[in-house]
C-alpha cells in the first residue's frame, strides 16, 4: 500500500488543520490506520489511531483536540487538529497496519507559531 499525506501548514495557537492520507495499492479497509508525529530532536511518537473497525485512540497530549476518522470509500484517513499549540510542531506521518506489517507514508509537515 502507498500512502499520501497532506493538509499540513502553518497556524497560529488555536488554529485548526485537517490532514489527510490517501492509501492506493490494496484493500484499504482492512488496515489499521494511523498517525504518528516527530518533533524537531524528539522521539516519533505515535498521535491517533483507528482501527479497521473504526475504534480510535489518542495520545493524552491531544485527547479533545484532534480527531481520527477513516472515509473507506475515499481510502482516506483524517486527523483534524483543533486548538493548536506550538508544542504541536512536527512533521506528520501517515502509517497503516496488516498482518503485522506497518507502512509508512511521507511526512507532512505541520509549524503552530504566531
Amino acid at each position: 500500500v502507498q500512502l499520501q499525506a497532506s493538509g499540513g501548514g502553518l497556524v497560529q495557537p488555536g488554529g485548526s488543520l485537517r490532514l489527510s492520507c490517501a492509501a492506493t495499492g490494496s484493500i484499504f479497509s482492512i488496515f489499521d490506520m494511523g498517525w504518528y508525529r516527530q518533533a524537531p530532536g524528539k522521539q516519533r511518537e505515535l498521535v491517533s489511531a483507528i482501527t479497521s473497525g473504526g475504534s480510535t485512540n489518542y495520545a493524552e497530549s491531544v485527547k479533545g483536540r484532534f480527531t481520527i476518522a477513516r472515509e473507506n470509500a475515499k481510502t482516506t484517513v483524517y486527523l483534524q487538529m483543533n486548538s493548536l499549540k506550538p508544542e504541536d510542531t512536527a512533521v506528520y506521518y501517515c502509517i497503516a497496519d496488516r498482518g503485522g506489517y506497518r507502512y509508512w507514508g511521507q511526512g507532512t509537515e505541520v509549524t503552530v507559531s504566531s
